[in-house]
């Protein structure tokens, strides 16, 4: 997984997976079938393990502002850590490439939605619950802050501290429909 997310889908090659594996190139392909298998269970990995940020954020907040405000400033903390790879694997692996692994990048776009509808989904609740003004536009929320939240990881990937981070959110949330 840190392989991927620290060089990329493209970036990364079969000896490099060897590498940090620990295994050799057969037992890797008897295990797995061929590179983009194992890419897309370094995802799965990723999501259930770096994406707790997210799913953390959205499902224990009180209303839909905190649940917006702290997945982006989990993740901005997330993204600068020293210990691992800066940014979002599934934002940086593969944005660009060569046409044979449209597939890679058709798969992360999915990830990608479906982190946009689960945000959706709960902007959704908040209206319900009547924290988010009844007129607010839940499907541009939701884009508005997909958006934010991978360009945090750009910015992380980019060398951005967790204050420019920060202020960046911080200037997100003024955005927040006041009702």
């Amino acid at each position: 997984m840190r392989t991927f997310w620290a060089q990329g889908y493209e970036g990364t090659s079969i000896q490099d997976l060897v590498d940090a594996m620990g295994v050799n190139k057969p037992s890797l392909y008897a295990t797995f079938g061929c590179k983009e298998e194992i890419f897309r269970e370094a995802v799965d990995l990723y999501d259930r393990v770096e994406g707790r940020a997210t799913s953390q954020s959205l499902g224990v907040a009180s209303t839909a502002r905190e649940a917006v405000e702290t997945m982006l400033r989990s993740n901005a903390r997330a993204y600068v850590v020293d210990e691992g790879p800066r940014g979002c694997m599934i934002v940086l692996s593969s944005l660009l490439g060569a046409p044979e692994n449209e597939s890679v990048r058709a798969f992360l776009a999915d990830n990608r939605s479906d982190g946009e509808t689960t945000l959706r989904n709960r902007l959704a609740q908040g209206i319900a619950e009547g924290d988010l003004p009844a007129f607010a536009d839940v499907d541009q929320l939701a884009a508005f802050y997909t958006t934010v939240l991978e360009g945090l990881s750009i910015q992380a990937r980019d060398g951005a501290s967790a204050a420019k981070l920060n202020m960046i959110i911080d200037a997100a949330m003024l955005a927040w429909p006041a009702g």
